[in-house]
């Protein structure tokens, strides 16, 4: 069996809203029970590490803006389990580019040497906009080893899916599985399943749609920190020990237009 590299480097990509940041904040803190983390967020929402933290921090580009002499203290925050975070950031909405930020970030942070001592797992939270090419730089700068998509049953999920995995595929990156983050439509496991054996990869896992995430999210915690018993967190564990035991990787093979259309229009 192939040895599991040091440093885990994932990269979770997935469109806006669709629940990303959750899943990147609670496998996290699954994580962080026996292994040292570092979380990269890397869209310009800078929410990723909110939950861990259990507040906004400072982004890398506020404070590069303010100050000319920028610490690791200035952007690497402790949070639940001792888990490092960091935030990119990006610019106001409709002013400038958002994956500037990423590349900026990317940049500082190798030359305070964040990435040193190099930790268990590194995850890294981008929002699955491909035009932009900001958002490839932890894939085309071999930050991350491998990438996983989160993605609802949805038509606008899957199809920011299918183009993510275009971008995976350009890039020649390493897609691990996919991840089926429910929201409760018609046959969605089904639907997701049939996407994801299109591309040519699985279902990596499936999260259960919980009003638990949204208790926890009131109070700024992960699930796996604020019910730790619950079934949901034992869905996040499970997850992440699948993701960190995963070795079955692919480059892939995302539909067409025309494709995409046929299959999502199967399931009507």
């Amino acid at each position: 069996m192939t040895e599991v590299p040091k440093t885990k480097k994932i990269a979770i990509y997935g469109k806006g809203g669709i629940g990303k940041s959750t899943v990147v904040s609670n496998i996290a803190a699954a994580y962080s029970q026996n292994k040292n983390v570092l979380v990269i967020g890397c869209d310009p929402k800078a929410d990723t590490t909110r939950t861990l933290v259990g507040r906004r921090i400072p982004t890398i580009l506020d404070v590069v803006k303010e100050k000319k002499d920028v610490k690791k203290d200035d952007i690497l925050f402790e949070g639940y389990g001792e888990v490092k975070c960091v935030e990119s950031g990006g610019p106001k909405p409709g002013v400038g580019c958002a994956g500037r930020g990423v590349i900026v970030a990317m940049n500082l942070l190798e030359k305070l040497e964040v990435f040193k001592p190099d930790p268990d797992v590194m995850i890294y939270d981008v929002l699955g906009d491909v035009v932009c090419g900001g958002f490839a730089v932890p894939l085309r700068e071999e930050f991350a080893d491998e990438v996983y998509i989160v993605t609802s049953g949805e038509y606008m999920a899957l199809y920011a899916a299918n183009n993510i995995s275009q971008g995976i595929q350009k890039l020649k990156g390493r897609l691990g599985g996919i991840i089926c983050n429910c929201r409760g439509t018609n046959h969605e496991v089904e639907i997701v399943e049939e996407f994801a054996h299109r591309i040519g990869t699985r279902v990596i896992e499936v999260i259960p749609r919980s009003e638990l995430v949204q208790q926890s999210e009131y109070d700024a915690k992960t699930v796996v920190e604020k019910f730790p018993d619950s079934e949901q967190s034992a869905k996040y564990m499970e997850l992440s020990e699948k993701i960190y035991k995963n070795q079955e990787f692919v480059v892939p093979k995302p539909m067409g237009v025309d494709e995409f259309e046929e299959f999502f229009r199967k399931f009507q």
